[in-house]
């Protein structure tokens, strides 16, 4: 089964709508004294029912659905062809205003393969994806940035930070985190704390089309659209750096 054109415009379009109206749904509820608790799950709800309703009246009626907020559409299990959707990626720093890394994903595996997606910035005004695929940032910096959780930097992103003479750089969302890769703001992100298909099958999806190294932190193939959502670890780095990371993630 092919990916169109089409494929690739509606992941575009449909981050960039659940953006917007996470903006306006952010912008009216932070207005004097808000509950940020309540702000999350509006968020989380909002745009997880727009992606379902657009999704649902696409083109893409008959595929699986893959989403941290719910499945309205059934089981996804063996389908050939699976969005994957994470409605709203970084509710903290979403609840966090004037925080701009949050992002919304939305995208499309085949055969287990994250072949289109894309990842809205919605506060940075900014929507990345296969659609109109990035180009590859220029050559790493000399003493390599490694993007790390603002809240939970992981024991392996400070070993690798050493071993490689780099720095490191804090950020929220994992979407986030990801397109400061793509963006060349940082040059490495490995993750080995626990993560699910939705966290990274769109950014992984544009930052291939953007040239850079996707993998398992142990070099094999990421996929995505099984019955298993859980997907643990992942390395995104520039190309110039894939080697020398995987050999110290592997020794």
């Amino acid at each position: 089964m092919t990916v169109t054109a089409a494929d690739h415009a509606l992941a575009a379009e449909l981050a960039g709508r659940a953006g917007t109206l996470l903006l306006a749904v952010r912008e009216q509820r932070t207005a004097g004294e808000f509950d940020a608790e309540a702000l999350k799950d509006e968020g989380d709800r909002v745009s997880h029912e727009l992606l379902m309703d657009a999704l649902a009246a696409s083109a893409a009626a008959g595929d699986g659905v893959l989403s941290e907020e719910g499945d309205r559409f059934g089981p996804h299990a063996g389908r050939e062809r699976v969005w994957v959707v994470d409605p709203l990626d970084g509710t903290r720093e979403f609840s966090e205003p004037p925080r701009t890394d949050w992002a919304v994903h939305v995208a499309l595996a085949v055969g287990g393969a994250p072949v289109c997606g894309a990842v809205a910035l919605p506060a940075l005004g900014v929507t990345l994806s296969t659609a109109s695929p990035p180009a590859l940032a220029g050559p790493p910096a000399v003493r390599p940035r490694l993007i790390v959780s603002r809240t939970r930097p992981p024991a392996i992103a400070t070993r690798l930070a050493e071993q490689l003479d780099g720095e490191l750089v804090e950020l929220g969302s994992a979407g986030a985190k990801a397109m400061a890769i793509v963006r060349g703001e940082a040059d490495v992100y490995a993750h080995a704390g626990g993560q699910y298909q939705w966290d990274s099958c769109a950014p992984v999806a544009v930052a291939l089309a953007a040239g850079l190294h996707c993998s398992r932190l142990d070099g094999s193939p990421l996929v995505y659209g099984g019955d298993d959502p859980y997907l643990p670890d992942l390395l995104i780095c520039h190309p110039a750096l894939a080697d020398r990371t995987l050999a110290l993630l592997n020794p």
